[in-house]
């Protein structure tokens, strides 16, 4: 009898002997059959209206290279965004590039009468008989140079650094609210906000080591000794602007500004206060979008004073009729390394008003 794979009438005539062993060694995998191109019907669709009895198969997926496409075009999206992000948040240089921030180091430098200090009834006589006659009125006399742009930063960054130091230059020394009744909030605004420690030390702790003193922040007078007898504050100076590097632009200011003053109590003359400012202000990129700038340098002479007055925390003017006296200004210790040396000036005659 046959096996029970062969044929009821055994194998037939010619028919190779052991036909099945020949293609017992092709294997048809999962993958094989995956790949090929043509499919059967299955049964149940062979029952509809198909004449072909095969169909061409769409080609496989190649899943490997498909993801490698995928994650080629995410990496390429983040790198994008990236760039886009740091570009927005400095399109200039990098946070490792800026320069430091820089303390403010001030002097002020009472300037002492050599007479007793002349006075009039009224201000305007007292400007009409003194240089500051043809000063210009408040911040009309803080004059804009022509802005152009430089190597590295465009017409408009030019001009915002030049009107931000004007507005500090306004705010520090033209404002009622500034000068005496106490207010710095409008200048501080202003500032770095790495100088912020600086400056509020200067007004809480102040002190004569040539970084916390008030009035190198500000002019200040003592609203219990002086008011303000003529609200036209006479001003007179200039701006300069210099690149100084690709990061970097500084303003210079120097400025003279002529108050009229009399006592706060009672009916006094009026006398003339002359304060010479000069400001070094530096604009990083940053500073420059944030309308804020970094004060470098501030040196003030200011008169009549006397050289014994102490000008750290208020300026206290000598008035209409009043002298220096004999006195020189506080004694300097030589070995002493936490303070500056004490400074003082005469004023000269030709400042003062011929009346």
């Amino acid at each position: 009898m046959g096996g029970p794979g062969d044929p009821p009438e055994g194998t037939p005539e010619g028919a190779p002997a052991g036909g099945e062993d020949e293609y017992r060694s092709v294997v048809f995998d999962e993958s094989f059959v995956r790949a090929a191109q043509l499919q059967e019907y299955s049964a149940r669709e062979r029952i509809g209206d198909h004449a072909p009895a095969v169909r061409r198969r769409p080609p496989p997926l190649r899943r490997g290279l498909t993801r490698q496409v995928l994650f080629l075009v995410l990496l390429i999206m983040i790198a994008f965004g990236t760039a886009i992000y740091m570009g927005v948040r400095n399109p200039y240089q990098s946070p490792a590039a800026r320069r430091a921030v820089e303390p403010l180091r001030m002097t002020v430098v009472p300037l002492a009468p050599q007479a007793p200090v002349p006075g009039a009834d009224e201000a305007r006589v007292l400007y009409a008989h003194s240089p500051a006659a043809h000063f210009k009125t408040g911040a009309d006399g803080v004059t804009l140079p022509a802005a152009r742009r430089t190597a590295h930063f465009s017409e408009s960054q030019v001009v915002t650094a030049l009107t931000t130091a004007k507005e500090y230059i306004v705010r520090s020394a033209l404002y009622p609210e500034v000068l005496f009744e106490r207010q710095t909030r409008a200048a501080r605004v202003l500032l770095h906000s790495d100088q912020l420690d600086q400056f509020d030390a200067s007004f809480t702790h102040p002190s004569a080591d040539g970084l916390h003193a008030p009035t190198g922040w500000l002019v200040r007078f003592d609203p219990g000794q002086v008011r303000l007898a003529d609200p036209g504050i006479r001003v007179r100076g200039t701006l300069g602007i210099a690149e100084t590097d690709a990061a970097t632009l500084e303003v210079t200011a120097d400025h003279t500004f002529v108050y009229a003053l009399s006592a706060a109590q009672g009916t006094t003359p009026v006398s003339l206060f002359t304060v010479r400012r000069e400001l070094h202000f530096r604009f990083d990129h940053d500073d420059l979008r944030l309308r804020q700038t970094q004060l470098l340098l501030s040196s003030a002479q200011a008169g009549p004073l006397s050289c014994s007055t102490d000008t750290v925390g208020y300026l206290h003017p000598l008035l209409a009729g009043q002298t220096a006296g004999t006195a020189g200004p506080a004694g300097t210790d030589p070995y002493s390394t936490g303070s500056t040396a004490a400074l003082c000036g005469t004023l000269a005659g030709g400042a003062l008003p011929k009346v």
